[in-house]
C-alpha cells in the first residue's frame, strides 16, 4: 500500500509540473484534447498505459 501511495504522489507531482511552469501551453494542450474524438482519447490512454507497463518491466529488479 505504501508503494502505491508513493507512486500516486509522484504521479501528482509530475502532472503538476507543466501547469505550474507553463500554464498557457497546458491550457492550449487541454483545449486540443477536449476537441478530440473518444477514439483518439482512448488511443492516447492505451498508449500511455502500454508505455507505463513497458517502463515498469524495464525498471524491475
Amino acid at each position: 500500500m505504501k508503494i502505491l501511495l508513493t507512486a500516486f504522489a509522484l504521479m501528482l507531482v509530475i502532472e503538476g509540473v507543466l501547469p505550474f511552469l507553463m500554464p498557457n501551453l497546458w491550457r492550449d494542450a487541454f483545449r486540443r484534447l477536449t476537441e478530440m474524438s473518444d477514439g483518439q482519447i482512448r488511443f492516447i490512454g492505451l498508449t500511455s498505459m502500454l508505455a507505463g507497463l513497458l517502463l515498469l518491466y524495464l525498471a524491475r529488479p
